[in-house]
């Protein structure tokens, strides 16, 4: 027996009041709320300010890397960048910019579904037992080929740009991505190198040099000596602060260095730098090999040293010295106070790492000329981009990150002036380090930190685990 006065029974709705609600929710009820990829959601308050903001900073990227005004008419090039079709493609790239912004969520997903059919058998293939040897050969395959597949130029550039450049990124790697210490003058290091590579195997590359010259072979121990003593005076008294201070003085150090090679006539050449560096060679048991203007055996040459330094830094980061480095990273106080030797351990970054980029001057100079500008501050500034860019802590990241950044400055010069290479430079890392904070290839712990963090877990320790009583 049912009906509306039997306790225990729900009242039955009755037809009108359904109807009632259903013509509620038609008309005037609950508002469907429109996801941000609908044309209203694109059309909001919000949304439209972002493009408003993006088309400014359009124009203003037009008129930045447009024509140089004069003193005669200071708005004369402003207008003539805005007035030049160009304009057109920094337009373009702004409402692309726009979108990808406002349909970030949308796309990442689209993205995980396409790439997670490709993405899941290599994640399997790499976590079998012999996988990342197998990943590190087919890249080091790759690496191989790779230069006959591009003009003399391109080869060239392959040596100069991302060749030096990955081995100073792999070096700074241990300063700024291993111990966590900002160095902005590391460049020093590297003119030291190359101007210690003119005073041993020249008589007449500069006005001082050597009673006797050598090969450039041997002049990579020495070069590798002083590079690193030179990191160890300069860190042992400035090595106590910490911060924006240490890179302030490590700022300095390397304006030092470069206005001495600058300025020093009689002892570096001044600004007409160094001429007449041999190249290397090889008289031994009956070989006579010479490395001359061909970049193939420079590239294969580099690609060997890369290689041997690479697999020495993995085996330091997973030695005692490299945990070490990730404790200070993390906590210096911490690390002082479990017994880390943190003074010393410090020192030994940046002794190793100026020991990389002096070894790195030595090829440098004995490849081609060089004068001060070489070594100049946006250099130094350029090499800490590409270890930020690539994945700071990752060996294989600054490698990527050296060939992915030198790529694009190739690919710029004939469409962009060199003074304006660096906004482009620019705009990719803020890019970057909006979408993909831990670089191109993060290390390991690295990724777990920035998951951490964007998981709202807080911060990681050295090994990259959740704290104690941290949700999972």
């Amino acid at each position: 027996m049912t009906g509306p006065n039997v306790p225990g029974q729900p009242a039955p709705r009755s037809s009108s009041s359904t109807s009632t609600r259903e013509g509620r929710e038609g008309s005037g009820g609950p508002r469907r709320v429109r996801p941000s990829w609908h044309p209203a959601g694109l059309r909001s308050p919000a949304r439209l300010r972002q493009l408003g903001v993006l088309v400014l900073l359009g124009l203003l990227a037009a008129v930045v890397t447009g024509p140089t005004g004069n003193s005669d008419h200071p708005l004369r090039a402003a207008w003539d960048s805005i007035a030049d079709p160009r304009i057109v493609l920094f337009l373009v790239i702004a409402v692309v910019v726009w979108l990808v912004v406002a349909l970030g969520g949308q796309l990442r997903t689209l993205a995980v579904r396409w790439a997670t059919p490709v993405r899941e058998p290599v994640g399997a293939a790499y976590g079998r037992r012999g996988g990342p040897i197998a990943l590190n050969l087919a890249l080091l395959a790759v690496a191989i080929i790779a230069p006959m597949l591009f003009s003399t130029a391109a080869q060239q550039w392959m040596v100069d740009g991302v060749g030096i450049y990955a081995l100073l990124a792999l070096g700074l790697n241990v300063v700024v991505g291993y111990a966590g210490l900002l160095d902005l003058g590391y460049i020093a290091f590297f003119a030291i190198g190359a101007y210690t590579t003119a005073y041993f195997t020249s008589q007449t590359a500069m006005p001082w040099h050597a009673p006797f010259t050598l090969n450039p072979f041997f002049v990579f121990p020495i070069a590798l000596l002083l590079a690193a003593l030179a990191g160890v005076v300069l860190g042992a008294p400035t090595l106590r602060l910490r911060g924006d201070y240490l890179a302030i003085v490590t700022l300095g150090f390397g304006e030092i260095i470069h206005l001495v090679a600058n300025n020093a006539d009689g002892v570096t050449n001044g600004a007409r730098g160094a001429f007449g560096v041999p190249h290397l060679s090889i008289h031994l048991l009956g070989i006579d090999y010479t490395w001359g203007i061909d970049p193939l055996p420079y590239y294969y040459l580099l690609l060997a040293i890369i290689v041997i330094v690479m697999i020495a830094f993995g085996r330091l980061e997973r030695s005692r010295i490299g945990r070490s480095w990730a404790a200070i990273r993390e906590d210096e106080i911490a690390a002082e106070a479990t017994g880390v030797a943190t003074l010393q351990l410090k020192l030994l970054a940046f002794a190793i790492g100026a020991s990389v980029s002096g070894f790195a001057g030595v090829l440098f100079a004995s490849k081609q000329f060089f004068n001060p500008q070489s070594f100049s501050l946006q250099a130094s500034f350029f090499i800490v981009a590409v270890v930020i860019f690539g994945g700071m802590g990752s060996r294989l990241g600054v490698v990527v990150g050296a060939v992915v950044l030198q790529g694009l400055a190739f690919y710029l010069r004939d469409l962009v002036a060199p003074a304006d290479r660096y906004i482009y430079f620019g705009a990719v890392i803020v890019t970057m380090m909006i979408f993909r904070p831990q670089g191109l290839v993060p290390s390991r712990r690295r990724r777990r930190e920035i998951e951490l963090s964007e998981a709202g877990v807080g911060a990681a320790d050295a090994l990259g685990a959740a704290p104690t009583g941290a949700r999972p």
